[in-house]
């Protein structure tokens, strides 16, 4: 997350992580459908109000990088190195990311996240949701890096395609196989990997 400047931009980051960190402890320490968004707020010393002031609801209270992730999707079309596809540059960001998370796969607390997000439908659909709602953005990115129209089909179909990519991607045994795979797909289309079909 940027780093706030201001005094009272600096408190509401403070009140925000003390919500995103009382909501996680309170998740891994009874369940996430046992807690309830006030006990939330009691445990962060603010009120539901507050709480809602800055999470949309109870699942959002588990990611709180939503705005980072849609402008490192944004960034990684627009500062492409020159020669570098779109469908790669979306293959290495993925990549980096995937990397990034096995960096931390060692903590005990984020393979505790990480279980708790996979164990828990609403935060598993969360997750999800909220990856792919970035494809209006990513779509926009894509059109303006080829000159195309903001509502050029094509463009929203790589962006859609790419974002869902990466649920695969994770999912596979071999990622970096995986990942090679769905962006040669995407970068070359069907017919030039499956050429009699």
């Amino acid at each position: 997350m940027t780093e706030p400047t201001g005094r009272r931009e600096r408190k509401k980051a403070q009140t925000r992580q003390s919500l995103a960190d009382a909501a996680l402890e309170l998740f891994l320490e009874r369940g996430y459908d046992q807690v309830g968004v006030k006990d939330v707020a009691d445990a962060a010393d603010v009120s539901v109000t507050t709480l809602f002031k800055h999470f949309s609801g109870k699942e959002a209270l588990v990611f709180d990088q939503d705005d980072d992730l849609e402008a490192a999707l944004v960034a990684a079309v627009r500062e492409r190195p020159p020669g570098q596809s779109i469908p790669q540059a979306l293959r290495e960001h993925i990549l980096l990311k995937q990397a990034q998370l096995a960096v931390h796969a060692s903590d005990p607390r984020f393979a505790d996240f990480t279980r708790l997000v996979q164990e828990t439908p609403a935060l598993r659909d969360y997750a999800h949701r909220m990856w792919t709602r970035h494809e209006a953005a990513l779509a926009r990115a894509v059109a303006e890096a080829v000159g195309a129209p903001e509502d050029d089909v094509s463009c929203a179909a790589l962006a859609r395609f790419a974002l869902e990519a990466r649920s695969l991607i994770l999912r596979h045994a071999e990622p970096r196989r995986a990942a090679d795979e769905a962006f040669a797909l995407l970068e070359h289309g069907w017919a030039a990997s499956h050429p009699s079909n």
